[in-house]
């Protein structure tokens, strides 16, 4: 008797990685795609990260929009599915290793996979989340990226965590509908965003993103997680369009604005092939040094901050009309005034400053 062998392949491509592609070589945003077919933005990006499925009436859309018959879209939903089905029992238990590195129970919390689940159950949703096929295929990319990374020798974030942080920052993004990237235009928008650091926070980062997004620039606010000690970072998600996240790690205002204007400096001053992930706390480094330069003189401009300092004690009304004069909030004043020893960080003058909070 013959012997047959059956073909199983060890990939299969995503819905959405085919998707991706055939966005990007027409020039396509996840929203303007959307429009196109008549869904919802949150639909065409829940299906490019693996977390929704092309059914039939969909691969109907796409095949009007992007003239790939429909027939095919349902098969690659398939062939997927039963990929990660056939595979959920089979990654090795270095891939189950590498998949316990991450903040599984957070990303559960949050919605971003599904749990409980088993061992290598995580796997294929992680690879899903990520973007990348394999786990090789993972460490090839975020491992490349990782040596990029610049940061305080003091910064302490997992390596896991990090790369999860970054990604959920990429994945907040997906739905901002931004233009290339006007360096005139940002500057521009800088300084009416320092001006909004006096209003409620909420008013304050509606305003911040439409600017951002009007100059170019992707913004993304994401709470940190529990092994993440970041302030903020900043990268290029091409070479056209920057991306800015922060993630709001000290709850204080001061801190909030300086860390925006801190990356904002990076996206100015230095270069689009690193991801500069930062914790502001004062490193010598010379890139991070003159990216708090930049951010505290563009807050607080070094001739009127040299004024303020010779013109007597800083008591609370000093501040607060100062402040004022700059059109910036009074806990920039005061946080710029403990960052250079001239107040205790214990002052009374802490309830100058904006308790912020995440909301879940």
């Amino acid at each position: 008797m013959a012997t047959t062998y059956e073909y199983q392949p060890d990939y299969a491509a995503s819905p959405g990685a085919v998707l991706e592609e055939h966005l990007a070589v027409r020039g396509l945003s996840h929203a303007e795609f959307a429009r196109r077919c008549g869904r919802s933005a949150k639909l065409i990006s829940e299906i490019v990260a693996g977390k929704a499925p092309v059914e039939p009436a969909t691969a109907l859309q796409f095949e009007k929009v992007l003239g790939m018959d429909a027939r095919i879209w349902l098969g690659i939903e398939a062939d997927y599915r039963l990929h990660q089905n056939r595979t959920a029992e089979a990654y090795d238990e270095e891939a189950i290793a590498w998949a316990k590195g991450f903040p599984i129970s957070e990303l559960v919390r949050r919605g971003v996979i599904e749990g409980p689940t088993r061992g290598g159950e995580f796997v294929p949703q992680l690879l899903a989340f990520f973007g990348v096929a394999t786990v090789d295929a993972w460490h090839t990319r975020y491992s490349a990226t990782r040596i990029a990374y610049r940061h305080s020798p003091a910064f302490k974030s997992d390596s896991f965590a990090l790369a999860t942080w970054l990604r959920l920052a990429e994945v907040d993004v997906v739905e901002q509908v931004s233009t290339d990237f006007c360096e005139p235009e940002f500057r521009n928008a800088l300084g009416q965003v320092r001006t909004f650091t006096c209003k409620p926070i909420d008013e304050a980062l509606r305003e911040t993103l439409r600017l951002c997004n009007a100059a170019g620039v992707a913004l993304a606010l994401v709470k940190p997680l529990t092994k993440t000690r970041l302030s903020g970072a900043a990268w290029w998600l091409s070479p056209r369009r920057p991306i800015i996240a922060l993630s709001a790690r000290h709850k204080m205002d001061d801190h909030f604005w300086f860390s925006f204007f801190h990356e904002a400096a990076h996206i100015l001053l230095h270069g689009k092939k690193i991801v500069f992930v930062d914790d502001t706390s004062g490193s010598d480094d010379d890139i991070e040094a003159e990216a708090n330069s930049w951010a505290a003189d563009f807050l607080l401009p070094q001739k009127s901050w040299g004024r303020f300092l010779g013109d007597g004690p800083f008591s609370r009304e000093r501040v607060r009309l100062f402040a004022e004069q700059e059109s910036v909030a009074p806990g920039i004043v005061v946080g710029r005034l403990q960052y250079e020893q001239r107040l205790p960080w214990q002052s009374s003058l802490n309830n100058l400053k904006v308790k912020l909070k995440w909301v879940d």
